[in-house]
């Protein structure tokens, strides 16, 4: 398990050529701007890689949501952007989680907003 790091862009703009993702990542809270961060995942892959991201909020009348995850695919040579909120983290360890079916030539841009 790896912790994601943030890059904070600038007015005079940030380099950030991605990083490296492992099977199971984590987001801090403490990483996190006030709503929370976009995440890119950058798939160089042959294949589509499988992200699932978990979700600790609730539901408008305050259950639980149901699995407590999301899923989404990424396909193979293509780029997507993610919103994760404050709120999807774990009440108990202040980590949201993001597992990847592959990993190799699959990196991550992570943004504080």
């Amino acid at each position: 398990m790896a912790a994601l790091t943030a890059t904070t862009p600038t007015n005079a703009g940030t380099a950030s050529s991605g990083s490296s993702v492992a099977s199971t990542d984590t987001i801090s809270t403490a990483v996190m701007g006030r709503t929370g961060v976009y995440l890119e995942v950058l798939n160089g892959n042959a294949g589509a890689d499988s992200v699932t991201i978990s979700d600790a909020g609730q539901t408008p009348s305050g259950n639980s949501l149901s699995g407590g995850t999301y899923s989404a695919s990424v396909p193979a040579g293509t780029n997507r952007v993610f919103v994760i909120r404050r709120e999807q983290a774990a009440p108990a360890t202040g980590l949201v989680t993001i597992t990847h079916s592959v990993t190799a030539t699959v990196t991550y841009k992570l943004y504080p907003v």
